[in-house]
Formats: structure tokens, sequence, C-alpha cells
């Protein structure tokens, strides 16, 4: 079972039942996922979908949430509540993550994740106790059993058609280009091929004069 729930700025917020859902989510999650989890202490895996747009390019560019405090917010109390320690505590610190940081080595429990560069790994420190906050996103919670294996799949098969018509669309693009590129060409001999007939013709007019006249006046002159 997975819990959804709503955060501000309307972003999808999400976390496993138990360890064996939190399995299922680190394998079948997407590049788009954000992951979210307690420092040092057991608690729930909580994650966060970031469409494509700008949001997502700016953490993708720095690896930090900062510019959508709200979000960033909501999903530390999510998680610290989630955590049987950490919600006792007044503070705990909550490291954050994008999916595809993270690492399931060989031996690892169920739930237990380690990462591919722990410099990629973000600290909150010091996130206090709002317990508004965890009440806002509780009431807002829905329940489901996806199929997280083929909602992955379709998601893949999506990215490689809009893919598959960004190169179509390139490539058509790049064929106009060309093509205009080959007719000023075109146009260029073209033109200056008719410059290089003009010039002969006249050179063949002059030739062709009849200068006698001219000649037998010079003569009958002198």
């Amino acid at each position: 079972m997975v819990f959804y729930f709503e955060a501000r700025g309307k972003y999808k917020i999400y976390m496993g039942k138990d360890k064996y859902e939190n399995e299922s989510l680190i394998k079948y999650g997407w590049p788009e996922d954000i992951w979210f989890h307690v420092d040092n202490l057991s608690s729930a895996h909580v994650y966060v979908r970031l469409q494509r747009g700008p949001v997502r390019k700016k953490f993708r560019e720095t690896g930090k949430l900062d510019h959508i405090p709200e979000l960033l917010e909501d999903c530390c109390q999510l998680v610290k509540a989630n955590s049987i320690e950490g919600c006792k505590k007044t503070e705990v610190d909550v490291v954050y993550t994008e999916w595809e940081n993270l690492r399931k080595g060989p031996g690892m429990a169920d739930g237990q994740v380690g990462f591919h560069d722990q410099k990629k790994v973000i600290k909150v420190r010091k996130v206090p106790k709002l317990k508004d906050i965890v009440k806002r996103l509780d009431k807002t919670r829905t329940e489901a059993h996806p199929d997280l294996q083929k909602e992955r799949q379709d998601r893949d098969r999506e990215v490689t058609r809009l893919r598959k018509e960004k190169q179509k669309k390139a490539m058509k693009e790049e064929k106009i280009r060309l093509q205009k590129l080959r007719e000023e060409k075109d146009r260029r001999d073209l033109s200056h091929l008719m410059k290089e007939e003009l010039m002969t013709s006249n050179e063949d007019m002059v030739a062709s004069l009849d200068t006698s006249a001219a000649v037998d006046y010079e003569e009958d002159f002198m």
C-alpha cells in the first residue's frame, strides 16, 4: 500500500506503508523523484515527484529544493512525523537526494539504501515539530495499491515517445534549413551566371559592330 499526500503547490508526496513497500518504491522509482529520510534514524521513505519544467530544472542544476521552501518543509515534516523515534524528538535532521542517487547494495535489508554519490545528499538540519503542517497533510491522505512496475514502464514509454517526437521535429527543421541553404546557393549561382552571360553578350556586341564606315571617313578626311 502507498499513501499519497498533497503538499503546498499541488505537489504529490507519497510513501510506502512498510519496509516491503519501500523496497518496491526504491526499485521502481522515477528519475523525477526526490527521496527523503530522517538522518540516522528509522523512518518512512518519503518521495516527491517533480514534473519536467523550470522547478525540476532548477533542482537538477543545484541539487537542492531551496527554491520551493514550502514543499521542502512539507516533506521534512511528513518524514519526521513518520519516524517512530524522530516524531518524539524536538528536532531532527532530514536528508534528501534524487532517486537516481539511491544505491541498493548486496546484503542490504529491505528498505535499506546507500548512495552513489554522498555529495548529492542534502541535509536539512534541526527540523522542528510543526503539528499544523502534519495535520494539514494528513487531511489530504489517500491510499492505493498501484502497480509500481507498470507505472514506471508507462512512464518510460512516454519519455521514449516524446524523445522520438523531439528528434523527428529536429530532423525536419534541419532538413528545411539545409533546403533553404541550397536554394539560396542556387539563387546566388544563377545570379552570378547571368552576370557573366550579360558581360559576354556585351563584348560580342562591341566586337561585331561594323567600323568600316568610320575608317573610310577618317581616310577621306586625311
